[in-house]
């Protein structure tokens, strides 16, 4: 007898492949969804790229512009780069600097992003340099280490991605920054975005100590011209001449109202996920339409009280997807700042990158991926039905919201995964408030749908049917579009810097 020993993902993957319906490409309506998704694919790339470049001038303070606090920082102490610019100690002291134009990169060894910034910092210096020595000004680039868990030794050793950089570096801390009033803070606190502490964020500091430029990412869409021309013109002209680009400063508090209307924002997209959607108007009106015969069960002794109204269907479904996601903020919370802060994030980003492409072409294809496929099994285990001895309406709703929700990570893992590392580099507090802000907004959208069902019943239910079917096509390309474009950008920004640029 032979034995034949299959490979589990290459079956699971033929089984996929057999429900594919290849036929979707031949329909007029594919093709019209595409074209729509490319006309919004196209407007919101373009926007959002805008938008994330200018995400320092959204956030940045609104105070006065005023001198840089004092930053004193130990360095890495080489005596052909730091020897000089150093005390005797090995230390900085930024105010011995003041005077010369500052390029400040605050970075660390394990940082993706912070590569970028220091590969275009080092690609120039000697170009800028020469532009100060001809304009008779000094300039001076210093690289701060931001990320507190690592060490004077580990950034002064190369290795993977990195090298240390070629322009003098030191390492941070918490109590690095010196203000007016002798007291300390964190510098990542001032100049981050928002404060939250992301990096990478590269300064320029005129003479006087004002900030004039501030630049958080390796790729700005603009190719670094609004950087490097600000840059330019500290280098060339009178300090005078920039005094319109300084930049306010403060310590910020994390606004978590705003973090709350991010989940909000958020719940909209996961409740009307393409995966989950479609079969909800119907579930919900099947269980409504139980209530005709709850004297029948009640009488069978399967139905222990009268069916729930629609207002309690949408609030015991609501409850049962706040389970699911505070278990998703749990895992936030354990993952903590460490997480976002590991050399891997970059990788992770392109993970769900390349996600966002299967689970579209999937969803066009008419594929179910079932990602959470063992959380469907264990509510189906403990759900019951009406031929049952006893029917139990109001927990399986409770189980059905639980389930829904699971579903629903089908689709739209490529946008929960991304806020969950987001919350989980703002802290507790920030994961509490963007976790409740996504739960309520569930809550409040399941209410509204399964009273809407209720009040509506078949005309409801036939509208969303129809409105469902086209917007899973539109969503199904959009997710290829931006898994694909959203690839491109982490390997290749400077591609994506000459469409959108």
């Amino acid at each position: 007898m032979t034995t034949f020993f299959y490979d589990r993902p290459s079956v699971i993957c033929m089984g996929l492949l057999e429900q594919a319906d290849w036929g979707v490409f031949k329909q007029k309506a594919t093709w019209q969804a595409f074209a729509v998704a490319v006309v919004m694919f196209t407007t919101i790339s373009f926007a959002a790229l805008s938008m994330f470049d200018s995400m320092d001038e959204l956030f940045q303070s609104d105070a006065e512009p005023a001198p840089i606090p004092n930053l004193v920082f130990e360095s890495l102490n080489r005596t052909d780069v730091e020897g000089g610019l150093v005390n005797e100690t090995g230390w900085f002291n930024l105010n011995e600097h003041r005077g010369s134009v500052i390029v400040l990169d605050l970075m660390a060894r394990d940082c993706s992003n912070c590569h970028a910034v220091q590969a275009h910092l080092e690609e120039n210096m000697d170009a800028w340099l020469a532009t100060a020595n001809a304009s008779n000004k000094s300039l001076k680039l210093f690289a701060y280490g931001a990320w507190y868990g690592e060490s004077v030794e580990y950034m002064n050793e190369s290795g993977g991605p990195y090298t240390v950089p070629l322009y003098p570096t030191g390492f941070g801390s918490v109590n690095a920054a010196v203000l007016e009033d002798g007291s300390t803070t964190d510098p990542v606190r001032l100049f981050t975005t928002g404060g939250t502490g992301q990096i990478p964020v590269v300064l320029i500091i005129d003479e006087e100590g004002y900030i004039i430029a501030q630049q958080a990412t390796g790729s700005p869409a603009d190719g670094w011209k609004k950087f490097d021309g600000v840059l330019e013109d500290a280098l060339k002209e009178d300090v005078s001449e920039t005094f319109g680009y300084r930049i306010g400063w403060e310590e910020p508090e994390t606004s978590f109202t705003a973090v709350f209307v991010l989940g909000l924002i958020l719940s909209i997209l996961v409740y009307f996920s393409p995966c989950a959607f479609p079969v909800l108007p119907g579930f919900i009106s099947y269980y409504l339409s139980l209530g005709a015969r709850e004297d029948e069960l009640i009488e069978q002794g399967k139905l222990k009280t009268r069916m729930p109204s629609s207002f309690n269907i949408g609030v015991l479904s609501g409850l049962g997807m706040w389970t699911f996601f505070g278990l998703i903020g749990i895992v936030a919370l354990l993952m903590g700042e460490a997480f976002a802060k590991s050399g891997i994030i970059h990788y992770i980003a392109i993970f769900i990158a390349i996600l966002l492409v299967v689970l579209g072409s999937l969803m066009l294809l008419g594929i179910t991926s079932h990602l959470m496929g063992f959380v469907q099994n264990l509510v189906d285990k403990y759900s019951t039905t009406e031929a049952d001895d006893t029917f139990t309406p109001r927990r399986n709703m409770y189980l059905y919201g639980i389930g829904y929700a699971a579903a629903s990570i089908d689709c739209t893992a490529a946008a929960v995964l991304p806020f969950v590392v987001f919350l989980s580099t703002l802290g507790t507090s920030a994961i509490g408030f963007g976790i409740a802000g996504l739960m309520v907004g569930l809550l409040i959208l399941m209410i509204a749908v399964t009273m809407l069902v209720g009040m509506g019943r078949q005309v409801m239910i036939n509208f969303l049917r129809r409105a469902t079917g086209h917007i899973k096509m539109v969503g199904s390309w959009m997710m290829i579009m931006a898994g694909v474009g959203l690839t491109i950008y982490l390997t290749s920004p400077d591609t994506v810097n000459a469409l959108f640029g």
